[in-house]
Formats: C-alpha cells, sequence, structure tokens
C-alpha cells in the first residue's frame, strides 16, 4: 500500500480527548488513498477545520505537526464518524472505475466464502447471479450491475457500508482498506 499524501480532517479537538490527562489538540482524518484512519497533531497555534486536506507526505507540511499514528476505532467521535460517511460516499463518486473493477474482479476467498458475501446484504444467490453476469460480459457501470442482477441492492451503498463497517469494526477479512 502507498503512503498517504493527504488527509481529510473528519474532527478537530482542540483540547484533545475529554477522558484522558494530555490536553494536546488533536485531529481525527482519514487518508485520502487508502482509507487510513489517522490521528494528526497540528503545529503550534494552527486550528483545522472539518473537510480540510491536510497535507501529511514526506515533504513540509505546513499545518501538520507530526502524525501521532492511527485512529482507534473507538475513539472516532460522532461528527468523525458522520464526516467518515460523507466522505466515503464522495470518494465512491469519485473513483467508480476503481469499485466497478472489485465488480469484475472480485474471487472466492475460499471454497465456502466468495468476496461478494463479504458484502452488506448479498448472500449466496446474488453472488451466484453476480457471478454469471460477469460471466455473460464484464459489468460497465453500478448501474448495468443493478439492471443485470435480479434484486441487486444499490451497490454504491453496499461497498459503501462495506467500508464503514471495516473503519468502525474488526473485520476478519477487508476488501477495501488495509
Amino acid at each position: 500500500m502507498a503512503k498517504e499524501e493527504n488527509a481529510i480532517i473528519l474532527d478537530f479537538l482542540p483540547y484533545g480527548y475529554v477522558m484522558e490527562k494530555k490536553m494536546m489538540p488533536i485531529a481525527q482524518a482519514i487518508g485520502t488513498n487508502g482509507f487510513t484512519l489517522l490521528q494528526l497533531v497540528p503545529r503550534r497555534g494552527e486550528k483545522f477545520e472539518v473537510g480540510e486536506v491536510a497535507y501529511i507526505g514526506d515533504g513540509k507540511r505546513d499545518k501538520v505537526q507530526y502524525i501521532l499514528g492511527r485512529c482507534p476505532r473507538e475513539k472516532l467521535t460522532e461528527t468523525a464518524k458522520i464526516q467518515l460517511e460523507e466522505f466515503i460516499a464522495k470518494s465512491i463518486k469519485e473513483n467508480k472505475e476503481k469499485f466497478l473493477k472489485f465488480f469484475n474482479e472480485a474471487q472466492a476467498i475460499n471454497t465456502r466464502l466468495h468476496q461478494f458475501e463479504l458484502l452488506p446484504g448479498l448472500g449466496k444467490k446474488h453472488t451466484k447471479a453476480l457471478l454469471d453476469a460477469r460471466n455473460e460480459k464484464p459489468f460497465e457501470s453500478f448501474e448495468d450491475i443493478k439492471a443485470r442482477v435480479h434484486n441487486m441492492p444499490s451497490p454504491e451503498k453496499v461497498v459503501e457500508k462495506r467500508i464503514m463497517e471495516e473503519l468502525t469494526e474488526i473485520q476478519r477479512h477487508n476488501l477495501f482498506i488495509s
């Protein structure tokens, strides 16, 4: 996985976490490439706005002093969770090809489980229908998937829900985040 260059600020806590002893400002953010949840410490006197893009690459960082590390799921604020949902929905719309590629290339995890079955609302019947339709010809769009697979829920929403699950709950298999 490539290193993150930019992160979207999900929430800014000017006094840090309420229940912890340290009173240092902290920003909860998500990397724009690999959906990595991060905790960022701003430079002295700097503040972040929710939704702001912060540079976190190897070069000179304007507003970020350092990356404290990954943001634990249980520390995500409610504001951060709402922003996260909006960011994921926007990201899926902007990167349709990447997620369409998933539908065209998803493989079996083992003899009993296919990657499609890890998507919320999809079971054995949807998996078989997706595979049959995909074998006829590759999917060209999310609308194409819905049109060719009977009773298929919205592919964008299914992917969005799965990414949220991977970010906020511990999963045995991750499809979209590392």
